[in-house]
């Protein structure tokens, strides 16, 4: 009973939100993850693709559910391999799921504005069309390129399936050797 006294503000709605940030370490693998996303950047080309196709903005039903909490939402669905049925029911329970949909408070209320139904979840996707994946695809590799995630050098990939050790030469192994020697030639 005094764990529930304790808590009867928060629960009724009254008192102090929950800081989410403060639930999930900064080792938790979702927390890693969403803070490697230029949220920011994703967001406004989502908003900006979205008011020109679509510039009359509905007021009917509920309240508009934000673009940053729908954008982390279909991406951790593919990340974790969820329903939408499942990854909407996992953000009203999973405080890493709201830290990684950018809610940085919580508080039980009545309106439970930060649920997401999963109709609307398919509705925000329908509205992603090729030119704005594409988009969000270039925006994500600039800002992991920028803070030096990935190399903007080609990857080679050797398709060819051998044993580990075996001396088989193939087109990975000759490109190597030719920048290895190429290197080499350039130094004084």
């Amino acid at each position: 009973m005094p764990l529930l006294r304790y808590l009867q503000h928060w629960l009724t709605g009254r008192g102090p939100c929950l800081q989410v940030a403060d639930f999930v370490p900064a080792i938790h693998p979702i927390r890693q993850w969403a803070d490697t996303f230029p949220w920011a950047a994703l967001v406004a080309a989502v908003e900006r693709s979205f008011a020109q196709r679509f510039p009359k903005p509905t007021t009917r039903g509920r309240l508009p559910i934000s673009t940053r909490v729908l954008g982390a939402l279909e991406l951790l669905k593919h990340e974790l391999s969820c329903s939408d049925e499942h990854i909407c029911s996992r953000l009203r329970t999973d405080v890493a799921m709201m830290y990684a949909c950018g809610m940085r408070e919580v508080q039980v209320e009545g309106s439970q504005e930060h649920f997401v139904l999963p109709e609307g979840l398919a509705h925000f996707r329908r509205r992603l069309d090729a030119p704005l994946m594409e988009e969000l695809l270039a925006i994500q590799a600039a800002t992991a390129m920028e803070d030096g995630l990935v190399s903007p050098a080609h990857l080679v990939v050797d398709t060819f399936p051998s044993e580990q050790g075996s001396q088989r030469v193939n087109d990975a192994a000759t490109l190597y050797k030719a920048q290895k020697k190429s290197s080499r030639s350039l130094r004084p």
